[in-house]
């Protein structure tokens, strides 16, 4: 790639990505160590879809203010969502016990520790 790049004029896009690239090699390289990494963003390309398709209704969201409103609850679902979690559930159970949850425990409510705090605390009463 490197001697590639020296062969073609700078301002050209396949110059400009493969200097891009030649910048930030452990960026381009990690999922070669990290078997974690996916190869693609397909699945972050699924997730807005939604966003995409909804783009006409949200037009008139009220304001600024209510955009930005639908915009975070929208994060809060997908998140849900990305974690195997059940929205509805979550939520609910988050917006009812929130008040009261002290807030050294606060992380207990994020979507990838709710699953399990709540399965301990199930098993726990029972």
């Amino acid at each position: 790639m490197r001697e590639s790049c020296t062969r073609l004029l700078k301002k050209t896009p396949v110059a400009t990505a493969m200097a891009y690239i030649l910048r930030r090699p452990e960026s381009f390289t990690r999922f070669l160590s990290d078997g974690r990494i996916c190869l693609t963003n397909n699945a972050a390309e699924r997730a807005l879809r939604g966003i995409a398709l909804g783009r006409k209704a949200w037009l008139f969201a009220g304001s600024d203010r209510g955009g930005q409103r639908a915009a975070d609850m929208y994060s809060l679902i997908v998140t849900a969502k990305l974690n195997d979690v059940d929205p509805q559930a979550w939520l609910a159970d988050v917006l009812a016990r929130i008040n009261d949850q002290p807030v050294s425990r606060l992380h207990e409510l994020l979507p990838w520790n709710w699953k399990n705090t709540r399965h301990a605390n199930h098993t726990q009463a029972a």
